[in-house]
């Protein structure tokens, strides 16, 4: 959920994940696939939030901020504010969410930080079917694909749970399993060495612009994100790549 902005309307992956949703996206599908010399890439990975799980909903950000009994600005603040740590397992939901509090000036106790635990997980659990058949596609036809999500431990173990197109992905990278989180640039090394490739091999699919840069930075090539038949068209003209 890559979400490092504050969000009072709000989505992340993100799971991330408000997403400001300022990513300057081109009509053209082919441009958002960024060129780079030498290396064809014949590995895709994948973000999830934004991509193929969808952003929170307006009826999930009111519930989560309804559990928080707290003005909604400051609660999104807060929220986004402290995420990353949680989302790269440094820290347990129980201790996110008394973070959370902490910063807000107010306690949760143990049966509202449930309460608050179970609404974030159902904030984020929206999948896009249409990407989802794009995804086992791509696996029946062969092709080598990954994931990499900035995701908390209670949301990877619920999609874990719920959904078997994850077992399509040769390698699942969630942040807080891995100790990295998108964009920092060990979470892509990570991903590098455990499909054992070279990064111009990887096409790194994401929604925000800042984690494509730090993708493209470390020498993968990059796709942003904007819409299922974009990416469809996009992987058309790489033949390597296409279901």
């Amino acid at each position: 959920m890559n979400d490092t902005t504050h969000h009072t309307n709000r989505p992340a992956d993100s799971h991330s994940h408000s997403h400001s949703h300022s990513h300057s996206h081109s009509d053209d599908p082919g441009e958002t696939l960024r060129t780079a010399p030498g290396t064809i890439p014949d590995i895709l990975l994948f973000d999830m939030f934004g991509v193929i799980a969808r952003h929170q909903s307006d009826a999930g950000r009111a519930r989560l901020v309804a559990a928080a009994g707290v003005p909604e600005a400051p609660f999104w603040e807060a929220y986004w504010g402290l995420r990353q740590p949680y989302d790269r397992g440094d820290v347990t939901g129980s201790g996110y969410w008394r973070q959370v509090a902490d910063a807000l000036g107010t306690g949760f106790g143990t049966e509202q930080v449930a309460r608050l635990v179970e609404a974030d997980i159902a904030s984020w659990s929206g999948v896009d079917d249409t990407m989802v058949t794009l995804i086992g596609e791509l696996a029946a036809a062969g092709r080598r694909i990954a994931l990499l999500s900035n995701i908390p431990e209670e949301l990877a173990a619920h999609y874990e749970e719920r959904h078997a197109w994850l077992k399509h992905f040769q390698v699942r990278a969630f942040s807080c399993r891995i100790g990295h989180a998108k964009p920092e640039p060990d979470a892509y090394r990570w991903c590098l060495d455990a499909l054992g490739t070279e990064a111009g091999r990887v096409l790194f699919v994401d929604d925000r612009e800042e984690n494509v840069r730090a993708a493209e930075a470390g020498g993968l090539r990059g796709h942003l994100f904007t819409t299922p038949a974009a990416l469809r068209e996009a992987l058309r003209k790489e033949p390597r790549l296409s279901a």
